[in-house]
């Protein structure tokens, strides 16, 4: 299996696994012992669906005599069609709403009765989420996971087509996901990271379904991601939730206070903002206001204590003039965002952003993209340097690498220990020293006590 994009499609790579291996299929990290490769590809940005291109042609270039290859995810459910015309050494493509049938399929492929033409079973519109009795092959190690609360999206925005291919937003039930993290705990899992395409969205449709579309959702009578926080924060044992691709229309009050009085819940908030100028929130159909986001970062960081915020920015969208990037990039430094990554704005074909004028040339683009970079570096590294001399929890990932609270696996820091502690543990350290983003600690206790 090669699993790119996001940790949404890496849980779909998951599921796929996971009912491959129930039907006595065997997972190997050797692609030359393997009879089947999957490729489970990324269709959201041109870097990301290049990627994919190349590792299907990769893997289909190296393909021996019996060899299956399979092709899944994002691109797959947007452009089967043109790709099995195009890419005549893939066997079989598969989509979003198929990925718990991962096996059955592959099954088809050896059956002697196949004509070995490449089949095509994406369907559209997809409809499918995962439940706690879905069977599931974690691919990543075994002290963090990714558990996936919700599908689909409901927003406009119009720089996306994740809405064309995922569908529209479906939340799982809280026992549902409850009952899948209280799995993970018994495993050894230390970090839970909680995704979808909308965190914050989670159980809306759910009670919408219950009360009726008129009705204001109430999260003490309904379904909500404040009602899941409290549940998984009564769950026993060390470990830590994290909150991944949350949006800024759905934060509340409550949702603040839920973090704030869940210990196992981290001081932590992914938060996509895009841009802060209102003509760019305005073009890019973000329904927030820039008066709204400088209310909650305000009422964010006042309400839960040590917040680290984490967020992404785009720049060079059709029509962002010099003013409105000037805007923007007055905002970070007095934000002063703890996480930020900034991307030059990609033309996704299909959406409205595609099809607008005054679109903006690769050159500025890039230029304005490293401004925003250079700044953000700066005040990240002004922000490691005052966490020297204070004491962190780290969760080890190698015996000299760990992550702190404020920093989610593959997209953050990380930190650099002065010596071996044991993987997978929660260990305390000392701050001694940065590397510009990232931080160099002492761990406090022996390796042997940690």
């Amino acid at each position: 299996m090669v699993s790119l994009g996001c940790a949404k499609n890496l849980v779909d790579a998951e599921v796929m696994l996971g009912d491959a291996a129930s039907r006595g299929y065997e997972v190997t990290a050797n692609a030359d012992e393997a009879d089947v490769i999957v490729v489970n590809t990324c269709g959201f940005i041109d870097t990301a669906k290049q990627e994919s291109i190349d590792a299907i042609l990769e893997a289909g270039a190296k393909l021996r005599d019996g060899q299956k290859l399979v092709v899944s995810g994002c691109l797959s459910q947007r452009y089967s069609t043109e790709l099995r015309n195009e890419l005549p050494e893939v066997h079989a493509f598969i989509g979003l709403d198929q990925v718990a049938q991962a096996g059955t399929i592959l099954d088809t492929l050896f059956d002697p009765a196949n004509d070995e033409s490449a089949i095509n079973l994406v369907t559209r519109g997809s409809r499918y989420i995962p439940d706690y009795t879905t069977p599931k092959f974690q691919l990543t190690p075994a002290h963090t996971a990714y558990v996936k609360i919700a599908e689909g999206c409901n927003h406009p925005c119009s720089f996306c087509v994740i809405p064309q291919m995922r569908g529209r937003h479906r939340s799982r039930t809280i026992d549902s996901v409850v009952r899948e993290v209280r799995e993970r705990l018994a495993t050894g899992v230390r970090e839970i990271n909680l995704i979808s395409q909308d965190t914050t969205f989670y159980g809306m449709d759910l009670w919408a379904q219950k009360a009726g579309p008129r009705q204001p959702v109430d999260s003490s009578r309904g379904p909500t991601l404040v009602t899941l926080l409290d549940e998984l924060g009564q769950l026993g044992g060390e470990f830590w939730v994290r909150l991944l691709y949350t949006h800024p229309a759905h934060w509340s009050d409550e949702l603040i206070a839920a973090i704030a009085r869940n210990p196992k819940v981290v001081p932590y908030v992914d938060m996509p903002l895009q841009h802060i100028h209102q003509d760019m929130l305005g073009t890019m159909k973000r329904e927030t206001s820039r008066q709204h986001i400088e209310d909650l970062i305000l009422r964010l960081r006042a309400g839960i204590p040590n917040l680290a915020i984490r967020t992404t920015f785009i720049v060079g969208f059709p029509g962002e003039t010099e003013e409105h990037f000037e805007s923007l990039l007055e905002f970070i430094e007095r934000v002063r965002f703890e996480r930020l990554g900034v991307f030059a704005y990609s033309r996704e074909e299909g959406s409205r952003a595609a099809k607008m004028e005054a679109q903006i040339p690769t050159a500025t683009k890039n230029r304005r993209h490293r401004a925003a970079m250079k700044l953000q570096q700066r005040i990240a590294a002004e922000l490691a340097t005052a966490q020297v001399g204070r004491a962190i929890r780290v969760l080890t990932e190698q015996p000299r690498v760990g992550r702190t609270a404020h920093d989610a696996p593959e997209v953050d820091c990380k930190v650099v220990l002065t010596r071996d502690a044991p993987v997978g543990r929660f260990i305390d350290a000392r701050v001694t020293g940065t590397q510009v983003y990232d931080l160099v600690a002492e761990p406090l206790a022996p390796a042997d006590e940690a």
